[in-house]
């Protein structure tokens, strides 16, 4: 029984030549790769979305066109609130969180197209932890400075952008 399988094994291999051996050892190592290696990081990223609460349908997704979804965009960043608003929304969080905010400069960004764009550069004062839930809008950068490593106290430069369509 043991000398068939061999026969047959030498057999094949004479068949198929040396590229056809290594065609096969290629095919067997993407299956290890794919069973080891990709269907795990399959299931830990459905676990992920599950977490994160994220249901997505991408056939549906796929079905949508690009006017649709650029529509969805404008209509998401589509407010009624004036930029000083806005601005005074921002006092008031930071007054909410603890922070404390000291002169704030802005001004409109050049962009084409329907989108108002507000760069927002904002000094402001308190621990990191408040500074992570004064954040509302999306940070283009950031600059962190504490005296000294036992004082809470931080002192940050933040460089916000607000998003807006244009009235």
């Amino acid at each position: 029984m043991k000398l068939k399988i061999q026969q047959k094994l030498y057999r094949l291999r004479h068949e198929l030549g040396a590229p056809g051996m290594v065609a096969m050892v290629l095919f067997a190592a993407a299956a290890v790769f794919m069973t080891l290696v990709l269907q795990p990081l399959k299931d830990k990223n459905r676990v992920l979305e599950a977490r994160a609460g994220i249901g997505r349908d991408l056939g549906a997704v796929q079905n949508v066109n690009n006017a649709e979804k650029v529509g969805a965009v404008y209509q998401y960043l589509e407010k009624p609130e004036a930029t000083t608003d806005w601005l005074a929304k921002l006092y008031a969080i930071g007054r909410a969180t603890g922070v404390e905010l000291q002169s704030a400069s802005y001004k409109t960004q050049a962009a084409s197209g329907r989108l108002e764009r507000y760069e927002i550069v904002l000094p402001l004062t308190g621990s990191y932890t408040q500074m992570r839930e004064f954040l509302v809008l999306s940070l283009d950068q950031i600059s962190l400075k504490r005296e000294n490593r036992r004082e809470g106290t931080v002192q940050a430069e933040l460089r916000l952008t607000l998003h807006m369509v244009k009235s």
